[in-house]
């Protein structure tokens, strides 16, 4: 079962039932950081995997989140949306025991060696070795919430519950308090995202859970010494823009780490090969484009660089255009030769996304109503770097030839890939582009298509063919005029 699955499974059957067979296995009680600590020093000595799933961080952000564990710091991730910071505090979670004792039926997670609650103090003093001890699974010892402006100090810290009152305690008995998500997660990690959304009166509930460990709730005076590793993240514009973080709060914090995107194109396209859900083929040179795109978005002049450009528009770019090949394999299987099932991206599919991801950019005041040509330029440019480093050097007059004498080759999102292949037929040069784009020497009727439209494509933008589209969706690759 995943980690990150909301049942936990079941425990061993051989872990100890009692406070006694527990104390028999030579079992000790440590805090979550000192957990964390231990678990992150065994697995750099074994060279074990540390922070699944993290892409491109290695040298950069990942030294520094170990470097506040080994500390035991509490820690802040500041960045632009899309950087991967809720992935890399959820990946927290795998650092901690597979599985810890806690008292049987506590509402925090209450260790059986160190309960903190006097009923639970007093239910370990009668019960001693025969106390029951339950188990808990990793992955239900992770809290997170969404700091929204509606988020109460009863949400993160507890309230006076009224159904307890009622039912005959007296407003002084701690038995009437109703623990909120900070408590619940007791001996676990708790994770606030976007933090400076948090009002500040709210954020101020914080500070004692931070510093001295304890939370109040309304006039009560509890010392509930709360075992936790709390985790935030947030934007650097909050700061200034939606809110801030408190000074107080934030000098609480151990440590404060910077994420960023990606920072060259290979990590780039690691990420969108591991995190795209493809319905289809997309060739590397396609997603090539796509990162390439993604990029020049992300460093562009129009687009407000204090929002930045999510990971996960290149993602959702490379969803979009194996979406578009499954889309086409679909409406033309029937009428040509090619399977239905043998859907392969190619690049004119890409023209697809300047208008259903321009609502991830954000552009600067001034260029409404521009978004999808601006758009469309920075992915003619992308195209275009990675035809020539893909592509430089090869000698493709036999592409060119192709159109000699006024003829046209057309393709386009309704042009299969055999309707594509029979206007070329043998195309000089046609094995070596295979190779530079490592198709291969048997490529399916797909992939040839789409190194052939990649060709074609690449042709245009560096002026040698010309290139029209027709009302009807085709694209038409001919001699310049």
């Amino acid at each position: 079962m995943s980690e990150s699955s909301p049942v936990p499974p079941l425990p061993p059957a051989d872990l100890p039932a009692t406070l006694g067979a527990l104390r028999a296995a030579g079992h000790r009680h440590r805090t979550v950081k000192q957990e964390l600590r231990d678990n992150l020093r065994a697995r750099m000595r074994d060279g074990a995997p540390r922070f699944a799933g993290i892409v491109g961080y290695d040298d950069t952000v990942l030294p520094e989140v170990e470097r506040a564990l080994l500390a035991g710091h509490d820690m802040v991730l500041l960045g632009e949306r899309g950087q991967g910071k809720t992935r890399l505090i959820r990946s927290l979670v795998t650092l901690l025991d597979e599985w810890t004792p806690v008292i049987a039926g506590s509402v925090l997670n209450e260790h059986p060696l160190h309960p903190v609650t006097p009923a639970s103090r007093s239910l370990v003093a009668e019960a001693g070795d025969d106390l029951p001890v339950g188990w808990l699974h990793r992955s239900m010892r992770y809290g997170e919430k969404l700091a929204t402006p509606d988020t109460s100090v009863g949400d993160l810290i507890g309230d006076v519950d009224p159904v307890r009152l009622a039912q005959g305690r007296t407003l002084g008995d701690p038995e009437t308090i109703h623990f909120g998500l900070v408590p619940r997660t007791n001996r676990g990690i708790f994770a606030v995202n976007e933090l400076p959304d948090l009002a500040e009166r709210i954020q101020v509930a914080l500070l004692n859970v931070l510093e001295e460990r304890d939370i109040q709730v309304r006039g009560y005076q509890l010392r509930l010494p709360l075992d936790l590793l709390l985790v935030a993240s947030a934007n650097p514009e909050d700061y200034t823009n939606r809110g801030r973080i408190i000074t107080p709060l934030k000098d609480r914090f151990g440590a404060e780490i910077r994420t960023h995107y990606p920072t060259d194109l290979e990590l780039e396209l690691d990420l969108i090969r591991q995190e795209a859900d493809l319905v289809a083929e997309v060739p590397e040179h396609v997603l090539e484009v796509l990162a390439r795109f993604a990029r020049a978005v992300r460093e562009s002049p129009a687009v407000d660089p204090r929002s930045g450009v999510s990971a996960r528009f290149a993602i959702a770019a490379a969803e979009t255009v194996a979406a578009a090949a499954l889309r086409r394999a679909c409406l033309l299987g029937a009428d040509s030769d090619l399977p239905s099932a043998e859907a392969v991206a190619r690049v004119g599919d890409a023209v697809s996304v300047t208008s259903t991801l321009r609502g991830k950019v954000e552009f600067e005041s001034g260029e409404e109503g521009r978004e999808i040509e601006l758009l469309g330029h920075l992915l003619r440019t992308a195209t275009a770097e990675t035809f020539r480093a893909r592509l430089a050097g090869l000698d493709l007059s036999g592409f060119t030839a192709l159109v000699d004498e006024e003829q046209v080759v057309e393709t386009g999102e309704l042009v299969s890939a055999a309707e594509l292949l029979r206007q070329v037929g043998t195309v000089p040069g046609l094995a070596k582009v295979l190779d530079r784009l490592g198709i291969g020497d048997a490529p399916s009727t797909g992939q040839a298509a789409a190194a052939v439209e990649f060709v074609l494509e690449g042709l245009h933008l560096g002026r040698r063919l010309g290139k029209d589209v027709t009302d009807t969706g085709r694209t038409r690759y001919g001699g310049r005029d």
